[in-house]
């Protein structure tokens, strides 16, 4: 009896133990697979509100067809190659369509010489980003209209599996450009913001595409991989090469990043966050950058 008593105690604790052990083990393990799933939720929830507080902060809510503000830009003047974006190529453009930069090569700011301070920054557009208060380098009539631009196409929304930003800032001969808003995205329509104009709506949307005229070139694209400014400036259907940008005619600087880019302005590239500068003739101007914890981009 007393050895009976005992082996019943026995398998009693440690059935005890081993149901607590195995409990508390699978517990934990399906604990920690539900916070991974809600971490990954909350991220995803994160960057759709993002989107929406940008496109959506609207007076009135009221979305403009673009034809208004493409023929204000032309109107002020802004100039274009006059040739119609026929295939995938831009009038003019270099035959580069590189996608790496291979061995870039970089030389330090000091280089160039003595460089004047930049002008005063625009106000802040829907972006939070200054717009240059300053004609466009060019309009957008040239700009690629749904055809293939060097292997990038014109989707029907934007894509997101590889999404990041970069900043382009233009200078002719010391005065500011703008780098207009609608860029890689054909039959435009804008909210108006209290901000100003936000291109919200198109036929389709090149993976590489401007909102707004504060030079942030939105990099949306269905594969990972390095985008070029030539690609961009190919979808705008403006020239881009060591000594012309756009219309204007002169040696091209490009300063990247606080660093001087010494090879084809065409095969600067298009990375997570850069602020790129292009100088087109002289005097040169120092590097600006923007706040980009303001943007939330």
């Amino acid at each position: 009896m007393s050895t009976q008593g005992s082996g019943s105690r026995g398998n009693s604790q440690d059935g005890s133990r081993g149901n607590s052990q195995g409990g508390s083990r699978g517990g934990a393990q399906g604990g920690s697979r539900d916070s991974r799933r809600r971490a990954l939720q909350q991220a995803k929830a994160a960057e759709a509100r993002r989107k929406r507080q940008v496109r959506l902060a609207v007076i009135g809510g009221s979305v403009v067809v673009v034809g208004g503000l493409v023929g204000g830009l032309l109107a002020a003047g802004i100039g274009s190659s006059g040739s119609s974006p026929g295939s995938s190529r831009s009038p003019g453009a270099g035959t580069s369509t590189a996608t790496t930069t291979g061995a870039a090569k970089y030389a330090a700011l000091s280089t160039l010489g003595t460089l004047q301070a930049p002008p005063a920054p625009g106000a802040l557009g829907p972006e939070q980003v200054p717009v240059p208060n300053a004609s466009a380098l060019a309009g957008i009539a040239t700009a690629a209209t749904g055809q293939n631009v060097d292997g990038i196409s014109c989707s029907s929304s934007e894509q997101t599996l590889f999404h990041i930003h970069a900043h382009l800032t233009i200078f002719v001969n010391g005065a500011p450009r703008q780098v207009p808003a609608a860029i890689g995205i054909p039959n435009p329509g804008a909210q108006n913001t209290a901000a100003g104009p936000f291109i919200a709506t198109g036929s389709c949307f090149y993976w590489l595409h401007t909102h707004a005229a504060d030079g942030i070139v939105h990099i949306e694209s269905p594969v990972q991989r390095v985008y070029t400014l030539g690609q961009f400036f190919d979808e705008w259907g403006q020239p881009l090469s060591a000594s012309q940008a756009g219309p204007a005619k002169g040696h091209v600087t490009v300063i990247e990043n606080g660093r001087v880019f010494l090879g084809n302005p065409r095969d600067v590239p298009l990375t997570a966050h850069a602020d790129i500068q292009l100088e087109v003739g002289t005097p040169l101007i120092a590097p600006e950058s923007i706040n980009w914890a303001r943007t939330g981009l």
